[in-house]
């Protein structure tokens, strides 16, 4: 898909008979998008099409030695360094790896280090695959004297004045004893929720926001001004060394690490020392499987031998060693091109761009559809149908559009235009000055979209959590006027039900059931499930705690509602004006009539809570309760449940396979309870 789309669009690489031309074409192009990725920041196509590029020119090159010279972008590491820096040779190179993109590269790895070592079973360390940028900092006596970033592998950029601005980053180290010189390679990147955070005041200052964490990284560090760098919330994890003198060097790599954290330099706890092929790909799913929880971006995992000595002993080819590969996750990113824009209603009316795109495979799965989001995002990206684009696809994150390729747009590509009236209803679309959604006006009562999405979220997991009432049923039940509230479906009969599409009398009386099953609930859950603007789960629960009875939160004014922690002006207004609708209190009502109940409680400014201050934090798999269970037995009882352990952190809840959160509990000193004594510690309290 992604060549047919560059032979399209792209004239250099039309009618490609000789493979020097097609060799040459190549060179020119991954030059070009080294120095766009590398030296603007800038990078103008996914990392799966930059490595197809480059694989296809390594492909040639084997097959045509002559190919090869030292000009060519594969003899290289990263690109040329900022003429606006000063420029630094590396002591040592630093190397880039070699990929694997399946199990078959792994194990070919694992053969041919076992083959060069002359060993049955490897000893390998692996660890993650930061989405950063490659930093090497130098240590003399102790104290860092140089940093400069990876460059082309032997020169970098002089970055010393911003790396000293990074918090997470030692200026000296800790122990009495350092080494005459320790050069410590690593990545500087950007957490999410930081990277989020800055970006928003990037937005409220009316300043352009970056595309991702890595550009982001990236940027703060080459900032000219190291006090706009120290304004970034940067960090750094260390995953190598370079020249060391003074002290023995370390047996193994996970030895290393080990020491570069007794010295008080930041490495990652995500890593493990594993044997053979078989360890390798373990490791390789358990992250991946957790790949979207983690705070920071990677794009795959990396396996070293773990023995120094047999690191050197297998060495190294041109550009890489063979000790090490770096085996990816499948792309995120990918190219396709904008067939159409049309709008989606969602729930509150919120009506959403969503771009029809041609098929393309990202992130595990076909893509066909992505969010753009609000007009206003779609003329900040300047996205038009026709338009070749970046789609980035995260774990269960829905598709985005994140860029425009500016130089494949073709002359016939459309600019979108907002719909004035709702596509499902005819109710016209209106949008508030100070919002940047358009909504619309039909609610509930005129739009089934609105119905349809309100019910869905309604019968959701963390709502009532109705088994079996699934999007598919509700769009039966809405469409046939079966249903126009959430009430209604508490009416429901088995001959109506039965005699839907795919249904019988068994899936019919089992939907029932949970209907019926589903009437003990919480208020928290109940709140949630009403869908009211700006009430997520948190605040759901929040309001829950502080008011015990539906009763008292229906009368409380917007200013009573602002006394409840992380409610605001804009949250308070938005509760107090639908509990103030009549159609919303007849919906309430009704449900209530239908037999829903929770036990009431008494509101927390009347009654202290038993774990109000305590922080609780989860890990592992525990023998009966369920994380989310536990997690609202601890918020019932006015807790906390964090989801990392910190000096602030009072109890940590451990299960089976318990990970690296209770090696730190008990680092701490902080206590430690297994399912029995959390339930005890419930009861008592």
């Amino acid at each position: 898909m992604q060549q047919d789309l560059f032979a399209a669009n792209t004239r250099e690489q039309a009618d490609h008979t000789d493979w020097r031309e097609r060799a040459a074409w190549l060179a020119t192009e991954i030059n070009r998008h080294n120095h766009a990725y590398y030296v603007l920041d800038a990078p103008t196509i996914p990392d799966a099409e930059y490595d197809r590029l480059f694989g296809e020119l390594l492909a040639l090159e084997a097959a045509h030695s002559e190919l090869v010279t030292p000009a060519s972008p594969t003899q290289r590491v990263g690109a040329a360094p900022l003429a606006e820096f000063a420029q630094i040779t590396h002591s040592v190179p630093m190397l880039s790896l070699a990929n694997a993109f399946g199990d078959d590269d792994v194990i070919a790895f694992d053969r041919r280090a076992g083959e060069g070592l002359q060993l049955e079973l490897v000893e390998y360390n692996a660890e993650l695959k930061f989405d950063g940028l490659a930093i090497n900092l130098r240590y003399e006596d102790g104290i860092l004297m140089q940093a400069a970033t990876r460059g082309d592998g032997e020169t970098g950029e002089d970055v010393t004045a911003n790396i000293r601005t990074v918090r997470a980053i030692p200026l000296r180290l800790s122990t009495a004893h350092p080494p005459k010189v320790l050069e410590v390679r690593g990545e500087v990147l950007m957490f999410r929720a930081d990277f989020d955070r800055m970006n928003a005041r990037q937005r409220e200052a009316g300043q352009k926001e970056f595309a991702n964490p890595r550009n982001a990284a990236a940027g703060s560090l080459r900032q000219l001004d190291p006090r706009i760098t120290a304004q970034r919330p940067l960090r750094f994890f260390a995953y190598g060394i370079g020249a060391l003198e003074g002290v023995d060097t370390p047996q193994t790599h996970a030895g290393m690490l080990d020491w570069f954290a007794s010295l008080g330099i930041p490495v990652c706890s995500e890593r493990a020392v594993v044997p053979g092929a078989e360890g390798l790909l373990e490791f390789f799913r358990q992250i991946g499987a957790k790949r979207d929880r983690l705070p920071y971006d990677i794009d795959g995992v990396v396996y070293k031998v773990n023995s120094l000595a047999q690191q050197q002993a297998l060495g190294f080819v041109t550009r890489a060693p063979r000790f090490a590969i770096a085996h990816k996750f499948p792309a995120q990113e990918a190219l396709t091109v904008v067939q159409d824009i049309e709008v989606q209603v969602g729930r509150t009316g919120a009506i959403t761009p969503v771009a029809r795109l041609a098929p393309v495979f990202v992130g595990g799965v076909t893509v066909t559809n992505a969010t753009l989001h609000n007009e206003d995002e779609i003329r900040r990206k300047d996205i038009r149908i026709g338009d070749t684009v970046i789609v980035r696809r995260a774990g269960d994150v829905i598709p985005e559009v994140v860029a425009h390729v500016p130089e494949m747009r073709p002359q016939d590509a459309r600019e979108f235009s907002m719909p004035s009236v709702c596509p499902v209803c005819g109710s016209p679309i209106v949008k508030p000055e100070d919002e940047a959604i358009a909504r619309c006006s039909g609610g509930w009562v005129r739009c089934a979209a609105q119905r349809k999405a309100g019910l869905q979220h309604f019968a959701s997991r963390k709502a009532m959590d109705i088994e079996g009432l699934g999007d598919q049923l509700i769009e039966q039940l809405v469409d046939k006027n079966l249903v126009a509230t959430a009430a209604d479906l508490y009416r429901l009969e088995l001959p109506a039900l039965a005699g839907l599409d795919r249904m019988a009398d068994k899936s019919a009386q089992n939907v029932l059931n949970a209907l019926e099953q589903s009437k003990s609930t919480t208020l928290a859950r109940f709140l949630y499930s009403l869908g009211i603007r700006h009430v997520g789960e948190s605040t759901a629960k929040t309001l829950a705690s502080h008011f015990g009875r539906l009763e008292a939160l229906t009368k409380a004014t917007v200013e009573e509602l602002q006394t409840v922690p992380d409610v605001g002006p804009v949250v308070a207004q938005s509760i107090r004006q639908y509990l103030s609708d009549p159609l919303s209190l007849s919906m309430i009502e009704q449900l209530r009539s239908a037999g829903i109940v929770w036990a009431e409680g008494e509101p927390v400014f009347a009654s202290p809570q038993p774990l109000q201050g305590k922080t609780f934090v989860l890990t592992g798999a525990l023998p009966t309760l369920t994380r989310e269970h536990a997690t609202e037995m601890i918020e019932t009882a006015g807790g906390k449940v964090a989801g990392s352990v910190s000096k602030k952190t009072h109890f940590v809840v451990s299960g089976h396979e318990a990970g690296s959160k209770l090696a730190k509990a008990q680092a701490l000193g902080i206590t430690i309870l297994d399912e029995a004594a959390f339930l005890e510690l419930l009861k008592q309290s």
